[in-house]
């Protein structure tokens, strides 16, 4: 496939199961290797990058990601600023006050002191965010990031992922929950490893794509001012 995803805007990844969006997310970040042609991060070829400037400008949170549950909940998120950590060196006030900003962006600060083994599934979640958002990078990749949030944190995440855009960053998000990629700037619709559409959410020709993609088994609606996907059920 052939794409380029806009700087500045939120672009969401959709598409059945198995379609290959998280193996698509991947190559994006560097984690698996493209078979054929190349991945350019900011204009430059990813590889060119040196791994410390990389990290510093694609940050990344993948599905169930593996951290140290003995770890803090800040400690965990203090690991977003190692890129810009020198060896051995300590935390500056930099990091610190990253972290801090992270924490409270995606409102874990309150425990910050707790194990992340003691959390829930959705609080740890909101601590993994809370990591990749503490790298303050420019591009942000993230796979599933709404697993084990209830709606209101998905609400939160929502308006997060609005403000980061509007401060000029660039978001791609692989979704399984619809009406909320529907609020993304731009929309990657794939489907049996294959781009079958990549355009703007609110346009009439991503729904029907959407709903093609999904055999006509979800219908595409404006509902109080937003796009919502809803079951096809036919009685």
């Amino acid at each position: 496939m052939s794409l380029q995803i806009a700087a500045g805007r939120w672009t969401s990844i959709v598409g059945p199961n198995g379609a290959g969006k998280s193996t698509l997310l991947k190559v994006l970040a560097g984690l698996l290797p493209a078979r054929s042609g190349r991945v350019e991060l900011l204009g430059r070829e990813l590889h060119a990058w040196q791994r410390r400037e990389r990290a510093r400008r694609l940050a990344w949170l993948g599905q169930n990601e593996a951290a140290a549950d003995d770890l803090t909940a800040y400690d965990v998120a203090m690991l977003g600023r190692l890129p810009h950590q020198g060896w051995m060196q300590p935390a500056s006030s930099a990091d610190h006050a990253a972290v801090e900003q992270a924490l409270r962006a995606t409102q874990a600060w309150d425990w910050r002191e707790r194990a992340l083994g003691a959390l829930s599934g959705g609080e740890r979640q909101r601590v993994l965010l809370a990591r990749a958002l503490a790298v303050q990078a420019p591009v942000l990749l993230m796979d599933e990031p709404l697993a084990n949030l209830d709606p209101p944190h998905q609400a939160d995440w929502l308006q997060l992922m609005r403000a980061l855009v509007a401060r000029g960053h660039t978001v791609v998000s692989v979704l399984h929950e619809i009406s909320l990629a529907l609020q993304a700037d731009d929309m990657l619709i794939i489907d049996r490893g294959q781009l079958r559409h990549h355009g703007a959410a609110g346009d009439g020709a991503t729904h029907r794509a959407l709903e093609r993609v999904f055999d006509g088994r979800i219908a595409i609606h404006r509902v109080a001012g937003q796009w919502l996907a809803l079951p096809h059920i036919n009685v």
